[in-house]
């Protein structure tokens, strides 16, 4: 497993890299769009459907969704989290993971509102996935008019504070782990791998923002990547309690030794439009 594991990576991080910093808008919309086409299937397993051809109408609806929904972004327009259906968007996000923050806190009990619902499952889908394709797809557009490689290095930032909180977390966790994080929903976290994650989450943002001359005030920079970084631990164990619920490990088996795409963006569904929400909107960063 582990070999599997090293390999996926090994092939996926570059692949991911590449496509931030060379696909044009278009291409990278397209891509992204397939992403969460895929994980959408997934999310119908979530949201209990067994059928292969209704997860593929899911995933299929989805991906109509949102190409018709690209149509109201300009192009290449900077200012796209102001336009009103994005930033509804990105606002509506913030609102569904404080609501998924509270869900963690209190499951199992909380799972009793939503577990025989199909149509609520199915909204926590879209409003994981949907957010997450428009936080992307702003972050990767910002400035392009000026530099295409601005909005590149945003998202870069953004994946690499969520890859150093999720390694920092299995790190710390499995030297010094005693104290059960979230122990109904992933026994396997603990306290201290959520600290160790997060002061790597640190570490990386000030040598980021150091080499990068991000040219965002450091308090701003400092408060969105400490709640991206808080969101994207809430992303995963959000995740896990709806497999818990579905009675599945992985989401999928898409990716060898790594499971599916949901099992792969899940911190990100979170971190991605938090992140935006809070630099384009709350300190409306241009």
């Amino acid at each position: 497993m582990l070999k599997y594991r090293l390999i996926s990576a090994l092939i996926l991080i570059p692949a991911v890299i590449a496509a931030l910093l060379w696909l044009p808008p278009v291409g990278f919309a397209i891509t992204l769009l397939v992403v969460c086409m895929l994980a959408a299937w997934e999310w119908g397993q979530l949201s209990g459907f067994k059928s292969r051809s209704q997860r593929v109408w899911l995933a299929v609806l989805c991906g109509l969704i949102l190409a018709a929904m690209l149509y109201t972004l300009p192009e290449y327009h900077h200012h796209s989290a102001q336009l009103p259906l994005i930033s509804g968007i990105l606002w509506a996000s913030l609102a569904w993971w404080i609501v998924a923050l509270v869900l963690v806190l209190f499951y199992p009990a909380s799972a009793g509102r939503w577990r025989n619902s199909r149509v609520l499952r199915l909204v926590f889908g879209v409003m994981t996935i949907v957010p997450f394709f428009w936080g992307m797809l702003v972050l990767r557009n910002w400035h392009y008019d000026v530099n295409h490689y601005t909005g590149a290095i945003w998202l870069l930032y953004v994946m690499l504070l969520v890859w150093g909180a999720d390694s920092g977390a299995y790190v710390f966790g499995k030297m010094f782990g005693r104290h059960k994080l979230a122990p109904r929903v992933s026994p396997g976290k603990t306290w201290q791998g959520f600290i160790g994650g997060l002061f790597t989450s640190a570490v990386i943002a000030w040598l980021f923002g150091s080499w990068a001359n991000l040219e965002v005030a450091p308090t701003t920079l400092f408060v969105c990547s400490i709640f991206a970084a808080l969101a994207s631990v809430l992303g995963d164990l959000t995740e896990s309690m709806f497999k818990r619920e579905a009675d599945i490990k992985d989401s999928g088996h898409l990716i060898p030794g790594h499971g599916g795409i949901l099992d792969r963006i899940d911190s990100l569904t979170a971190a991605v439009p938090v992140f935006a929400c809070l630099l384009l909107l709350v300190f409306r960063t241009v």
